[in-house]
């Protein structure tokens, strides 16, 4: 059986962030790097939105990525 984790350490493992950052802002508890996760989850879903609130998009998803690393390692 595949779990979720299994599944979000996969695609960090294959590089595909985009699914990683997806699959990990559905969890329950985030703890520190909760922040971080949505953040970057909203700069996938809608980039236009982030840059009208002055957010770069870009920023907030590589800092999902150090957030991801940093939580569950790669």
């Amino acid at each position: 059986m595949e779990t979720k984790i299994s599944k979000l350490r996969a695609a960090m493992g294959a590089g595909d962030w985009r699914k990683a950052v997806s699959i990990a802002a559905r969890f329950p508890r985030l703890g520190a790097h909760r922040g971080a996760i949505l953040d970057a989850q909203l700069a996938y879903t809608n980039p236009a939105f982030c840059r009208g609130i002055k957010k770069d998009p870009d920023a907030l998803i590589e800092a999902g990525k150090s957030a991801l690393i940093a939580a569950y390692g790669v």
